[in-house]
């Protein structure tokens, strides 16, 4: 493997001691991964979820549809927020200023967690591969000996064949 890749990686030398080893690499890498998370994050991605869901645009779109119903009829006299919502527009802007860096660090998180299974990917393809090479040898070298006790079989064969053909009158 070093004369094929060079310099091993440190994600080359655990594989490698896998295989020694004979232990599995396969496991769930989102275990450690979610163990890891703080509160806050954990918080964020919830937030995250829900601010991306269809209950969240749902919910909104009654907030929104409510506040305008509620400032353009009910409140006729003496709206709180009269039209064109400028209030709304505050609190909608607040909303999106806040959400923005909450759904931003989900998404570097969930990056981050997609580099770890792509590594670990790596690590349990790299060692098939090399699991594979192994049993490819292991096959060359038993088919080697069986044609080599082909050829000592035939040899045997010949051997009674013309011992046999020598008795004939």
């Amino acid at each position: 493997m070093e004369e094929e890749k060079g310099e091993l990686t440190e994600i080359d030398h655990e594989v490698i001691e896998s295989i020694k080893e004979q232990n599995i690499l396969s496991k769930n890498p989102d275990e450690g991964f979610e163990a890891k998370l703080t509160m806050g994050e954990r918080l964020a991605d919830r937030i995250a979820d829900f601010g991306g869901s269809w209950t969240f645009l749902g919910i909104f779109a009654l907030v929104i549809l409510g506040w305008m119903v509620i400032n353009s009829y009910v409140f006729i006299a003496r709206p709180f927020d009269p039209y064109p919502y400028i209030l709304l527009n505050l609190v909608l802007s607040c909303l999106a200023a806040a959400q923005a860096p909450v759904i931003m660090m989900s998404q570097n998180r969930q990056e981050a967690r997609d580099r770890e299974r792509a590594l670990h990917d790596y690590q349990v393809n790299l060692k098939a591969e090399l699991e594979i090479r192994h049993l490819h040898q292991k096959l060359d070298h038993i088919m080697s000996h069986q044609w080599q006790r082909l050829v000592e079989i035939q040899e045997v064969q010949m051997d009674i064949m013309n011992e046999l053909r020598s008795r004939k009158p």
